[in-house]
């Protein structure tokens, strides 16, 4: 029996989707446009990262040749070592949720509901019945917004009133910023959970928990104490059906959240990628024959990608990049990874919004030899590829790669 890790690079798209008019995004690359970027001298920071974007580890994987495949570029450079590919989404939306279940075998054939761009953006009738069924004296923001934007706006009065601040995006979410302190972590979670019931009707996808601290609006500072209050996915994931197998699977970050705590055996959070690289590789050396860690790493997402910082997000992948050889070297002949991402998030695009884009697929470990695995039509083949390795019975949706 053998061993599975699933890393999710949040929102490290390359690009090239055929679908991206159907939601307005046309001609975004992350990873391209991140390079392009760092060519120009419009990726430097002092102190952060200076020059061209250099990713020499995963490049060594086949991040390079699937991001030229997927645009239908030549591929050209030394063979990688590691079999590469990029999938294309079937799921109907852009958001978290549609990516990973796509990933764990189970794409969202359906749209989810969302929030208009008026202000205010959320109906009256829910409006009215949160107040009242959360006991709170009302609620602050009301409309799309970026999250750090929002807190540094109503933060000061959130503490004075104990309005919780309410707002959305383009994703399909309701988003409740409060403060851990004056307002409670542990209340902040009751009214997400009154919050996911009365939206269930409406088909959002997630309620996120933002907890917040500081005192005034110059040091407000969004927790690692976020929580995701997901709708569980409509069928079984790779994460059902391993648990239902008697394997253990460890989710790290915002994975347990993600899938309503469906399949998770044991979940792990942290505040940065860093942190969550360091609790996978204590999570892998412990991991047993059989067993999956699925693990997500948001900062590129919601602290670069989301707020259009082009510096913050390549010095985040060269982060990430030089850390690489510690997972490789902690993998034992048998083990499969497979490094993916669940949509883009092109910090060079217009918005705030996550971008429509194919994904990378880099698989590796002991044995496994180097090679193209072509275009996957569907997300879920990366799903069917894990359960395959694991011995578990074949999904309704996908194919393995290998």
């Amino acid at each position: 029996m053998t061993r599975a890790v699933l890393i999710v690079l949040d929102s490290v798209g390359v690009g090239g989707a055929a679908d991206a008019a159907a939601f307005g995004d046309t001609g975004t690359d992350t990873l391209g446009h991140i390079e392009e970027a760092c060519r120009k001298g419009l990726g430097d920071r002092e102190g952060t990262r200076r020059g061209p974007l250099a990713l020499p580890n995963l490049d060594r994987l086949g991040l390079a040749r699937a991001a030229a495949a997927s645009h239908g570029r030549a591929v050209t450079g030394p063979a990688a070592a590691g079999r590469w590919g990029y999938g294309v989404e079937v799921s109907k939306g852009k958001d978290t949720p549609s990516g990973h279940w796509e990933i764990a075998g189970v794409p969202v054939p359906f749209a989810w509901g969302y929030f208009p761009t008026t202000v205010p953006c959320f109906p009256k009738d829910f409006t009215e019945a949160f107040i009242r069924e959360a006991r709170i004296p009302g609620i602050l923001g009301n409309r799309h917004a970026s999250g750090t934007a929002i807190i540094e706006k109503y933060g000061e009065e959130h503490i004075q009133t104990l309005k919780p601040i309410c707002y959305t995006s383009a994703d399909s979410v309701f988003q409740i910023a409060a403060h851990e302190v004056y307002f409670g972590l542990e209340r902040l979670h009751e009214i997400c959970l009154v919050a996911r019931r009365l939206l269930d009707p409406l088909n959002i996808g997630r309620v996120i928990a933002r907890p917040f601290v500081g005192e005034e609006k110059s040091d407000f500072t969004r927790t690692a104490n976020r929580r995701d209050y997901a709708v569980p996915p409509p069928e079984a994931t790779l994460l059902d059906r391993a648990v239902a197998a008697g394997r253990r699977t460890i989710g790290i970050g915002k994975i347990g959240d993600i899938f309503a705590h469906r399949g998770v055996s044991e979940v792990v959070k942290g505040p940065s990628n860093d942190h969550l690289l360091d609790a996978m590789l204590s999570a892998l050396d412990r991991l047993g024959d059989g067993d999956l860690i699925f693990a997500n790493f948001v900062d590129f997402d919601t602290l670069y990608g989301h707020r259009r910082d082009v510096a913050g997000y390549a010095a985040a992948l060269e982060a990430f990049d030089r850390r690489l050889p510690e997972i490789e070297a902690r993998l034992r002949p048998g083990d499969l990874a497979i490094i993916t991402a669940d949509h883009g998030c092109d910090p060079t695009w217009s918005g705030t919004d996550h971008t429509r884009e194919h994904v990378p697929i880099l698989a590796f470990g002991p044995g496994i030899g180097g090679g193209t695995i072509g275009r996957r039509e569907t997300f879920a083949d990366i799903g069917e590829t894990v359960a395959a390795h694991l011995g578990l019975a074949p999904g309704t949706h996908g194919r393995s790669f290998l």
